[in-house]
């Protein structure tokens, strides 16, 4: 299957999203041609599909040209991650949970035994952009849900047990990236991303920059109707 046959992601549809702000803040698309294109968008099933949205605007092709899907590494940057965990979560026969907007350190500890944990990043706030989270799972269930619009990792495995990481791959380079290490004996371990959920201060730069040309624009505008 080619790349531009596969189903499109909500985070893809964002990005073809951004780029078309972008180009009505610029002035390339009129109000009528980016409300069509952002419906068309939000009808689209496939990847390449979505293409034809922007294949005629410039931010586009650099997109392309700067490898918009840059992978992130399949492990941190060396010394990136302390060896300490910021937060130990234990779970022994019992449950605990980490959700809401709550501060997501660097590493994160995990133990379930015969118990039940939660991590959810949706709401997180990132203050690092590489999170690893460490999760042992013994007769217990551990389940990790991060946003759609970060970058995750998993390297572990399972002894009579279930180890699943859903690869995900942000269009923002400067997303973060969360890693789940760790072993799930006559357990569970499970990471994946919630559907409809994006780190917030990642939209809020690409708010900020649609929001300062658009101001820009009418700024020149402006200085153009004094000078007559």
């Amino acid at each position: 299957m080619q790349p531009s046959e596969l189903r499109a992601s909500d985070a893809d549809r964002d990005r073809i999203a951004d780029i078309l702000r972008e180009a009505l803040a610029e002035g390339r698309l009129t109000a009528e041609e980016h409300a069509e294109r952002v419906e068309g968008v939000l009808a689209t099933k496939t990847v390449g599909e979505l293409d034809r949205f922007v294949q005629d605007l410039p931010a586009a092709h650099a997109a392309r040209a700067n490898a918009a899907y840059t992978s992130a590494p399949n492990r941190p940057a060396a010394d990136a991650i302390p060896v300490e965990a910021d937060e130990n979560v234990v779970a022994v026969f019992s449950a605990a949970v980490r959700k809401g907007r709550w501060r997501a350190g660097r590493r994160i500890h995990v133990y379930s035994i015969f118990g039940s944990v939660e991590i959810d990043l949706s709401e997180a706030i990132f203050e690092y952009q590489q999170v690893v989270i460490k999760a042992i799972s013994v007769f217990g269930h551990v389940e990790v849900r991060v946003p759609e619009n970060v970058s995750l990792r998993g390297n572990g495995g399972g002894v009579l047990g279930n180890f699943e990481v859903d690869t995900l791959d942000s269009g923002d380079p400067h997303a973060p990236v969360v890693y789940v290490d760790g072993i799930a004996v006559l357990g569970n371990v499970e990471a994946r991303p919630r559907r409809g959920k994006l780190v917030a201060d990642i939209l809020d730069r690409v708010t900020s920059r649609v929001s300062e040309r658009v101001a820009d624009r009418v700024d020149r505008g402006l200085r153009k109707h004094l000078d007559r």
